[in-house]
């Protein structure tokens, strides 16, 4: 069915080109959607309307998830080097402090909470998208597109000329603001926080252990009338300070309209965001050397729809919300994470019927369940009236998510991890081809899906050594398999043993074979206690064309 979203204005068009996959938005998860496209070597366009990348440090919170699938796409080793710690919280009323929260998580998760200003994440992400031999366009703009049955018609405004795109596909992650969404027609539904914020990129000189959020509150009967919230960046005492707007930079938002983001027109001074520092830091102290500062408001919102047929949501463009908990880039970059795969598939020819439809199914529940939540806890606290802390940590560092209602998850066990759910890592895994022990996730850091086939004993390890090359064979490059043992002798290449019982215990195995199938996006495809090749391809059914 013929499309036209909205209608197309500017010069006249001057030239036509293609590309697999257009995607509207150069933050960090348009970046991550063409790293990941290009990752499977499908081509891409990346257009951004900014000429030249901002530089304020938007989002900063990593959490320990993101750093799981950065890993996965091999951009980890420069995200870290670019971070800093974030250890845990600090809380202050009144002056006193009243809690200190750590972020403990367990040895079997590999990365921990860390903290990077979003110029820097788009940098890494960037500079690994052009080793991939793309670079984002700049000062771009989509002013209009054409839906099909096969693709898309775009429209493209460059400085004064006009041009046309046709794509097989269509991501908007473009922020709240979505030209993409507003040409679905997709409604967005929420409101906005009355309160008006600034923000400020500083260097303080107090004594606080660094690698520490600060919360620093004024209340009376428990109402919160003053707030502070500084969250550490790379640098000797920098941090990223939030706090209410200072009265003479107050403007009235506008009845109705998304008010989400930055407001370049009336941003504070160094003198604003020391007087904040005066009323509430706990210690005298003394902010110096601001890179960057800005107003900005908070509305929690959330697409009807995240994508049909040939154009797709992600990120902001799909969902906005509080900042509290760092969830929304973390979210956003998981969606492009989780659509990246399966576009690819789609463009590759190789998606079987309804996958791409599972995208809104598993990750518009996700957003809806991040919005609720953060709104919550903006209003009330993180963990208000919960009492598990080491519940509440892992769900914050976004390692509690899961597809367990999936359509395209497969299998029953009694055993944790369940389909839908996220594969743990798990560490002590031995090949003799390799001096040192390798982690699980080693084992997923590749674009397809993994088939780990469970052999109990020693006497079990040939023949589901025999169906992982059977179904690598059958499959190709869509899967790599490997049969895991606690009793094996790993000299076959797709053999490891686990030296210490750590995928056991992890995984639940027991005494019988089971194959888990993990998805490339890290979540647990299918599991079964029937390991054959008509399980597994039964599986792969609802994934991938069968002999395409």
């Amino acid at each position: 069915m013929d499309r036209t979203p909205f209608a197309t204005k500017g010069a006249p068009v001057s030239e036509h080109s293609e590309t697999s996959v257009l995607i509207v938005g150069a933050g960090p998860v348009g970046l991550t959607a063409a790293l990941e496209l290009r990752r499977r070597g499908i081509d891409v366009v990346v257009i951004d309307r900014l000429p030249t990348p901002a530089h304020y440090a938007k989002a900063v919170g990593i959490q320990p998830r993101t750093l799981e699938v950065w890993d996965a796409m091999g951009v980890v080793r420069p995200a870290l080097d670019r971070s800093t710690p974030m250890h845990g919280q600090i809380v202050f009323v009144n002056g006193a402090e009243v809690m200190r929260l750590d972020l403990e998580l367990p040895d079997d998760v590999p990365y921990r909470f860390t903290c990077m200003p979003q110029y820097a994440t788009e940098h890494v992400l960037r500079r690994a998208l052009a080793e991939h031999g793309t670079a984002v366009r700049r000062g771009v703009e989509l002013t209009g597109y054409e839906q099909n049955t096969d693709g898309v018609i775009a429209t493209l405004r460059d400085g004064d000329e006009t041009t046309r795109l046709t794509a097989r596909y269509l991501v908007g992650c473009d922020g709240a603001h979505s030209a993409v969404r507003k040409g679905l027609g997709v409604s967005f539904e929420g409101d906005a926080f009355p309160e008006e914020y600034m923000l400020a990129d500083v260097e303080l000189d107090w004594s606080l252990p660094s690698g520490y959020g600060v919360r620093a509150m004024t209340q009376e009967d428990g109402t919160t009338s003053d707030l502070m919230v500084c969250i550490p960046l790379p640098g000797d005492g920098r941090y990223r300070v939030s706090s209410f707007v200072a009265p003479d930079l107050a403007t009235t938002a506008e009845a109705g309209a998304v008010t989400h983001g930055l407001e370049g027109k009336h941003p504070p001074t160094l003198g604003h965001i020391q007087a904040v520092v005066d009323r509430l830091a706990p210690e005298p102290t003394t902010a110096r050397n601001m890179l960057w500062s800005s107003v900005f408001r908070i509305s929690h919102r959330i697409a009807g729809s995240y994508g049909t047929e040939r154009v797709f949501l992600a990120g902001d463009a799909a969902h906005i919300h509080p900042p509290t908990g760092a969830q929304g880039m973390n979210t956003g970059i998981q969606d492009a994470y989780n659509l990246g795969w399966k576009l690819a598939l789609a463009v590759s020819g190789h998606a079987a019927d309804g996958l791409l439809d599972s995208y809104d199914a598993e990750r518009r529940p996700i957003g809806e369940e991040v919005v609720g939540r953060t709104v919550r806890h903006a209003r009330e606290g993180i963990g208000h009236g919960e009492s598990d802390a080491e519940t509440i940590i892992m769900r914050e560092a976004q390692l509690l998510l899961g597809y367990r209602d999936s359509a395209i998850v497969d299998g029953r066990s009694d055993s944790s991890p369940a389909p839908g759910d996220r594969a743990p890592d798990a560490r002590d895994l031995r090949q003799d081809t390799v001096a040192t022990p390798l982690r699980l996730h080693d084992l997923l850091r590749h674009p397809g899906h993994t088939v780990l086939l469970w052999a109990p004993t020693a006497a079990a390890v040939p023949a589901l050594a025999s169906l992982a090359d059977t179904t690598v064979e059958r499959f190709g490059d869509v899967v790599r398999a490997y049969t895991v043992s606690p009793d094996a002798d790993p000299a076959d290449g797709r053999v490891v043993r686990d030296e210490n019982g750590n995928v056991t215990r992890l995984y639940g195995f027991a005494a019988a074979p089971e194959a888990v199938i993990v998805r490339p996006d890290g979540y647990v495809g299918f599991r079964t206690s029937e390991p054959s090749m008509d399980r597994l391809a039964g599986y792969f059914e609802n994934i991938v064309r069968i002999g395409s």
